[in-house]
């Protein structure tokens, strides 16, 4: 039986590359996004990814329909780079809520359809801006630390159900997240990486084909972060 995909953020960027990729190696793909999608799925949502009672209507759906998850992939994510003096709480909240909520409601959600099957693998999205400790990006690196932490302690609640959870930390990806971003900050960020360059789509998806590979059912817990970065 064909396996099955969740991605959120499905409608630009990453989830939209990741959508197509895993579509292509056969998967059945679902995907969600607050926006309309123009990616080709086999589903798709349209809802917040922190309202909570929408995600819970989603995964009901997908349990309806095709009776599994195989893997999960938490990519919906929004950042502000921005002084922390200047930022407002607003922002603040907004980011939480999609980052770190919204990753939470995904998990708990899907890992219940996972548990039924004793298999399953999640896959969460960190950054390098944590460990580089980049300026101005406060808020966006503290809520993907809390991803972090979150992605180590999920691992072990969840491996007695055959379930792993990991994370890819992707560098700069020419993507909207770092398009408002100077040109000299982005410059100054890749000479930090032990490689100089800006990352690929492909370079995430390497990382998550290791993740879900069916031999890697002994790695969990892991944040693998791309670049060169530590």
């Amino acid at each position: 039986m064909t396996e099955v995909m969740v991605i959120t953020g499905t409608s630009r960027g990453i989830g939209a590359y990741l959508a197509e990729y895993y579509r292509e190696r056969g998967y059945t793909v679902i995907g969600c996004s607050r926006s309309p999608s123009s990616t080709p799925l086999d589903a798709h949502f349209s809802l917040d990814v922190a309202d909570e009672g929408a995600v819970i209507d989603m995964i009901a759906n997908i349990r309806r329909d095709f009776g599994r998850i195989d893997v999960l992939v938490n990519n919906a994510g929004i950042a502000s780079m921005n002084h922390c003096l200047l930022t407002p709480l607003s922002t603040v909240r907004k980011i939480f809520e999609t980052n770190v909520f919204g990753t939470f409601i995904f998990a708990r959600e899907v890992a219940k359809i996972m548990a039924n099957r004793k298999s399953g693998r999640i896959v969460n999205f960190a950054t390098v801006a944590a460990p580089l400790k980049l300026e101005g990006e406060a808020a966006y690196a503290a809520s993907k630390a809390a991803i972090c932490s979150y992605t180590q302690i999920l691992a072990r609640e969840l491996a007695p159900l055959g379930i792993t959870v990991n994370a890819v930390g992707p560098t700069p990806i020419e993507t909207d997240l770092i398009r408002s971003v100077p040109k000299e900050k982005i410059d100054a960020l890749l000479q930090m990486q032990a490689v100089h360059r800006l990352g690929e789509f492909r370079d995430v998806s390497n990382v998550i084909d290791f993740f879900i590979d069916d031999a890697s059912d002994f790695v969990t817990g892991q944040t693998i972060y791309l670049g060169g970065v530590s």
